[in-house]
């Protein structure tokens, strides 16, 4: 049985209804914590949260377009009645290069040929929504003089790969602007962190006939293996850890090196 060493804590998990954001939401209620999950309205988000409140967890279900100014705003307002406080954001809402060129894995297409319109779709949501979510959800933390941001991001190589714009601008992007949070915020009581899989995962983001195939040579990660870090980064013993870039994949190896450095 999992230790609830999260009790209290309030934590909203934004494009929570499936995949990374699933599994994330999923460990921080099995810890103990309260989750908003935040998604687009749909019945998929409305099934996530219904199962988690079978199994007897706090989960919330909470419609949110990370697009959307207005709709992040209400989001804001329902922590704010219904909580109080937020402890934990965890910014992952996002989509994937099928929005743009859904042959992305077989034949990848050159930036010049991606459209502007679908550049400017997916910056809005992977870049811009980032941003507008934690925009909103930062000046309650920082009143407060604590809390948790972390920002889920994907490996360098996908940055740089053929084919990938904008999915791999968009989440360097995020990592700039992650470590320009953790900056602005260090003197509030505030950590920014980022955690990324480590590796192609299974989620929707890969159009099913290549997922199978992958799945079948086993080289995609279960979304699970974000569990144990972002349970590890909603905890006390975090506490004060700011500005790093954490890979699900290497985690233990990250948290043992760090347990051989002075004053940590």
């Amino acid at each position: 049985m999992t230790q609830k060493t999260l009790s209290g804590v309030y934590a909203l998990v934004s494009g929570a209804s499936s995949g990374l954001g699933y599994a994330m939401s999923e460990a921080l209620l099995e810890a103990g914590a309260s989750v908003a999950l935040a998604s687009r309205k749909g019945p998929l988000l409305e099934q996530a949260v219904a199962g988690f409140q079978k199994r007897g967890f706090d989960a919330h279900a909470l419609p949110m377009d990370v697009r959307s100014e207005e709709s992040v705003n209400q989001a804001v307002e329902w922590v704010e009645r219904v909580w109080g406080r937020l402890d934990v954001l965890v910014n992952n809402a996002g989509i994937g290069m099928r929005t743009v060129n859904p042959e992305f894995l077989t034949e990848p297409q050159p930036f010049y040929q991606v459209t502007p319109e679908g550049f400017r779709e997916l910056i809005d949501t992977n870049l811009t929504g980032y941003f507008l979510v934690a925009r909103g959800f930062a000046p309650m933390m920082v009143r407060r003089g604590k809390g948790r941001i972390i920002n889920i991001s994907m490996n360098h190589e996908t940055m740089k790969r053929k084919g990938f714009v904008p999915y791999g601008p968009s989440r360097a992007a995020t990592e700039s602007l992650s470590y320009i949070m953790a900056e602005d915020l260090k003197d509030h009581g505030v950590t920014v962190n980022m955690l990324l899989p480590g590796g192609a995962t299974v989620t929707g983001m890969i159009p099913d006939e290549f997922r199978r195939k992958i799945e079948s040579s086993g080289s995609l990660l279960d979304p699970r293996i974000m569990a144990e870090p972002i349970v590890y980064l909603a905890s006390k013993e975090a506490e004060g850890i700011t500005g790093q870039r954490i890979v699900a994949a290497e985690f233990h190896k990250w948290l043992a090196d760090r347990r051989l450095l002075p004053n940590t």
